[in-house]
């Protein structure tokens, strides 16, 4: 590993074709898995812990990003100016990120955001939605700071539809556009064929991020760094929605071993995974049987605390519920589906059994 060093996230890939940046959302993503409740002294310490180690970029905020505080999806502990206050101050070389899904976060949210020190700018859209982006990235753009657009729920969308989105997305003023693999539902395969589409079709650098639900995110990392990705995110020890994300202190040696530098101290980064596990989560994410499902069913991983808990009081399986949201192609921001879900599973579970089905059986007893 190579010592402590400050990386700027180039507009172009540029003639260091091996080299790849690191994108941490572990204080934005990781807020999924404990409600939103992160509170100031967690933020600092890992930001402080992660500066330390040299990572490029530190993204904080509600879970759903800038403005999505609120009780359909969950109200944080701290408003988005606070955390961006303690943040900012913890980072004297990693730059610090921000995300915003068009429909929550609004321009005025993005003009405080820039006003509190955030460096990256993410705008998330659905993965045929791309649309929805541009009046954000032209903002941004116009503002001077730097833009990055990712495709969400990325699995329903065809490597040439993806390719296409990501291309207007560069086109709306995007430096950096890539896929989040939402729900945890890719393999290798399903990744290099993607980002390979995505990068013959852009000349920005290109961006994944995985989710852990089958056991995949750190190899989806590596195939789509193979494939050409250059921005790779993490989170310690893969803190983040449903399964978790991709484990930072592991994917950072993986690609270093394969030849790719990241300027990231691996000392200082399991420093900062060991405070991770310690002062933010009740416990590191696991691969439990609802994540399985939900990356089988192609379900955003967000969903599962909600999920949980509408199944648990409806008296349904979470399952059968996790398994008819992905055939109902749901997705972010469809918090009440839930709901609706579960109730239509609880009817149906409660109607008596059609006429003539003791005959079918033959009635015996």
């Amino acid at each position: 590993m190579t010592p402590r060093e400050t990386v700027e996230v180039p507009e172009t890939p540029g003639d260091d074709a091996q080299r790849v940046w690191i994108h941490d959302p572990t204080l934005r993503d990781g807020h999924h898995a404990v409600r939103h409740l992160l509170g100031r002294e967690q933020l600092r310490g890992y930001a402080a812990a992660a500066n330390a180690a040299g990572i490029p970029v530190v993204e904080v905020g509600h879970g759903n990003g800038l403005g999505a505080s609120s009780l359909q999806v969950g109200r944080a502990a701290l408003a988005d100016a606070s955390m961006l206050e303690e943040v900012r101050e913890e980072l004297t070389t990693s730059r610090m990120g921000v995300f915003v899904l068009p429909g929550w976060g609004t321009l005025t949210d993005l003009r405080q955001a820039i006003s509190l020190g955030a460096d990256v700018v993410r705008v998330g859209t659905h993965c045929t939605e791309s649309d929805l982006a541009e009046r954000h990235l032209g903002f941004l753009r116009d503002a001077g700071v730097q833009a990055q657009a990712v495709l969400l729920m990325s699995h329903m969308a065809s490597p040439e539809r993806l390719a296409e989105e990501c291309l207007k997305l560069t086109q709306y003023g995007a430096s950096a556009v890539g896929i989040f693999d939402s729900s945890g539902h890719y393999l290798p395969p399903d990744v290099t064929e993607r980002v390979t589409a995505i990068t013959a079709a852009v000349d920005v650098p290109v961006i994944f991020h995985a989710h852990n639900n089958l056991g995949m995110a750190v190899a989806n990392s590596v195939a789509a760094v193979q494939a050409g990705a250059r921005i790779i995110d993490g989170c310690a020890r893969g803190f983040g929605a449903g399964a978790g994300n991709a484990q930072l202190e592991v994917v950072v040696p993986v690609l270093e071993r394969l030849g790719h530098a990241t300027g990231v101290d691996l000392y200082r980064l399991l420093d900062a995974a060991d405070f991770a596990e310690r002062e933010l989560m009740p416990s590191p994410p696991t691969i439990d049987s609802v994540g399985v499902v939900s990356g089988l069913a192609g379900v955003f991983s967000g969903f599962k605390t909600r999920v949980l808990d509408v199944a648990r009081r409806e008296g349904v399986d979470p399952r059968d519920v996790f398994f008819e949201l992905g055939r109902r192609q749901a997705v972010a921001g469809q918090e009440d589906l839930i709901m609706d879900v579960a109730k239509e599973l609880r009817r149906s579970s409660a109607q008596p059994p059609a006429v003539g089905a003791a005959a079918t059986t033959g009635g015996a007893m």
